[in-house]
């Protein structure tokens, strides 16, 4: 391959880029999907774009041979089953709308079956685990204060982390002590939030977020330390610091506190479907992994600590 043409198949073809955006658009105006998840389906999209145009084939010419080539050079390469299953059912909605368009004859992911993959089980803290990491920031400053504010928001309400730092003052009740949360697909729900995240919640707004320069600037509740919407990387940064502070030595993000919101409502005898209801799962099923981890951990009590375990 000549270095000019390995430097365009680093990106897709303006054709391939073109149908690409098409389709976003189709996702944002039908679907009304999150921009987080077509930014997902983007990354998808045009990776496996640039990948058909190192081998001079374009998005429109794809056939099955070729697709069951590309997912088995992911095999060799022995890229994770969950991603390879992402990436073909990102394919499949993608191919169908071009299929529909009649932008193409036939669709290549049909009879295409996902690399078989086991559903692991979600990581999660203990309750002593998290107390600790509710104890690291340093609450007599204002950038401690608000992050010790959004873990107990966090833990307090088992939120997704987008939602996090995206929520509004308009969007909580102090009096009545809810929170109205949008989350996936714009679907809404009420969370209730405990006595002790609204004390810390009362503390930050009074004490915090003035110093922050938020009171003014932004909508958001938690804004960085330049008085700007914070963004989920950031985040993500501080909690790692704060668990390493905390010496807490298992992988952990924001979505780790959401696992543990849901494991310990069920350790301590929750509704699996309140639990859907205050997670905002559409499914079921979505929700039952939790009560595995669940199960897990009584059987670990009681091998633990059962004469007989």
């Amino acid at each position: 391959m000549s270095e000019d043409r390995r430097r365009r198949a680093k990106l897709p073809t303006a054709a391939d880029q073109a149908l690409i955006a098409q389709y976003l658009d189709h996702l944002w105006l039908e679907r009304g999907l999150s921009d987080n998840t077509r930014a997902a389906y983007a990354r998808d999209l045009n990776h496996f774009a640039c990948r058909l145009n190192q081998r001079e084939l374009h998005l429109r010419e794809l056939d099955r041979h070729e697709l069951q080539r590309h997912l088995q050079w992911r095999i060799e390469q022995q890229l994770r089953p969950t991603s390879t299953s992402r990436l073909l059912s990102t394919l499949r909605g993608f191919y169908r709308y071009l299929l529909r368009e009649q932008l193409i004859a036939a669709d290549p992911t049909l009879n295409i079956d996902a690399p078989r993959r086991g559903r692991p089980l979600p990581k999660t803290l203990t309750e002593t685990d998290v107390e600790a990491l509710l104890a690291a920031p340093d609450v007599d400053t204002a950038l401690g204060l608000r992050d010790r504010t959004m873990l107990e928001l966090l833990y307090a309400c088992g939120l997704r982390v987008s939602e996090l730092v995206e929520l509004r003052l308009d969007e909580l009740n102090r009096r009545l002590g809810v929170l109205r949360i949008v989350g996936k697909g714009d679907k809404e729900r009420l969370l209730p939030v405990g006595d002790e995240a609204l004390a810390w919640l009362s503390r930050y707004l009074r004490d915090a977020r003035p110093e922050l320069g938020g009171d003014a600037r932004v909508e958001q509740i938690f804004p960085s330390r330049l008085g700007q919407p914070m963004t989920r990387q950031t985040f993500w940064h501080r909690i790692k610091r704060y668990a390493v502070e905390a010496g807490i030595d298992k992988p952990i993000s924001p979505h780790v506190l959401r696992h543990a919101f849901a494991t310990h409502l069920l350790n301590h005898g929750a509704d699996l479907r309140v639990v859907q209801m205050l997670l905002g799962h559409s499914s079921l099923s979505t929700t039952q992994i939790y009560t595995h981890v669940a199960t897990a951990r009584l059987q670990a009590l009681h091998r633990d600590h059962h004469p007989r375990g």
